[in-house]
């Protein structure tokens, strides 16, 4: 089993999509379309591989939830990549940068960002391909 998708509610599919193509130069647009949902029109876009996306909707509304607060919803999503310096190198000349770096892990480096909808997206580099050491726990 496998997480096939995240579905995001967004109020700027194109500002959204700038910053995933960035991190993810491999992913496509998959396919698109509009519709009704909930009583509203919408348009919606998959942006990912063969196996995995970001559903993006757009007609958002409001902003989403403090991150520094404790609201119920969406603290974060995570992302492992081989390179992480790359990563952050692409997304700094597409514009964005870090908005906190990850704690001191000897067999991981992370990195957060907050998307353009506010979403708080974590990317990781794992430095161990044992599990005791890439799933390293503070005491």
């Amino acid at each position: 089993m496998h997480l096939e998708h995240i579905n995001l509610v967004v109020t700027d599919i194109d500002a959204s999509l700038e910053f995933y193509r960035a991190a993810f130069p491999h992913w496509r647009v998959r396919g698109s379309g509009q519709g009704p949902w909930y009583g509203k029109p919408r348009t919606w876009l998959h942006f990912g591989d063969d196996s995995s996306y970001i559903t993006f909707n757009d007609n958002g509304v409001g902003e989403n939830r403090d991150l520094t607060g404790h609201q119920v919803g969406l603290a974060h999503f995570g992302f492992v990549t081989d390179n992480l310096e790359a990563l952050v190198k692409r997304l700094a000349e597409a514009g964005f940068d870090v908005d906190k770096d990850g704690a001191g892990e000897p067999f991981r480096s992370n990195v957060y960002y907050i998307d353009p909808a506010g979403y708080e997206v974590e990317f990781v580099e794992y430095h161990s391909d044992l599990p005791e050491e890439r799933n390293l726990y503070a005491a």
